[in-house]
């Protein structure tokens, strides 16, 4: 696969109930600086969302964070990254870091998180998008989503292909390797997404 350049992040605004998660972060962080992999979030200061910046930036690394003008206030906004854009709404939020990612990871995370994640998925299944798409099932986190998809195969819904739209690995060290693995994007988003 061609070099991965940029990864953008999915995960909570909050750190959730257990320090693996924190520790989660902060290792995915480092791990994305080491191999000169620019972080794009969400751009908040808070939960996890916060910590993977935060260490991004500890470890000498690219952050670029986006924010709507709204959350600016409530999430705080990460003031010591590289990078960051304020933009009007969600819609635009979303729409920029996809647009500045050549992958995605999905950490532990809310309801927002999973928003972006089936966002991500459904574009691809649409064939919107061919960019890898990376599940961090961090102690069995997104078991249940998965549960989720495969009652919704099972009730004929979705095909069985929509669980090969993502890829699931359970620790931040199998992610890059797991990426190189994968063949070039082809579809070009600009001339399928409006």
């Amino acid at each position: 696969m061609t070099k991965i350049k940029s990864i953008c992040v999915y995960c909570g605004s909050r750190p959730g109930n257990k320090n693996s998660f924190t520790d989660l972060a902060k290792n995915t962080g480092k791990i994305l600086a080491e191999n000169n992999i620019k972080l794009v979030y969400g751009g908040g200061n808070v939960g996890l969302m916060g910590v993977i910046a935060t260490s991004v930036m500890d470890h000498g690394g690219n952050v670029h964070g986006i924010i709507p003008g709204h959350l600016d206030k409530t999430e705080k906004s990460h003031d010591d990254i590289s990078k960051l854009t304020i933009v009007d709404n969600m819609h635009q939020r979303k729409r920029m870091m996809f647009d500045h990612s050549d992958a995605f990871l999905v950490l532990p995370g809310s309801i927002g998180t999973l928003d972006e994640t089936i966002e991500a998925i459904t574009w691809a299944q649409l064939k919107l998008h061919d960019k890898p798409i990376v599940l961090l099932n961090h102690e069995g986190y997104w078991d249940p989503f998965m549960d989720l998809l495969n009652n919704i195969i099972k009730n004929e819904f979705t095909a069985p292909e929509t669980m090969n739209l993502f890829h699931v690995v359970d620790t931040p060290e199998e992610v890059l390797p797991l990426l190189e693995t994968l063949p070039d994007p082809v579809i070009d988003p600009k001339n399928t997404l409006i």
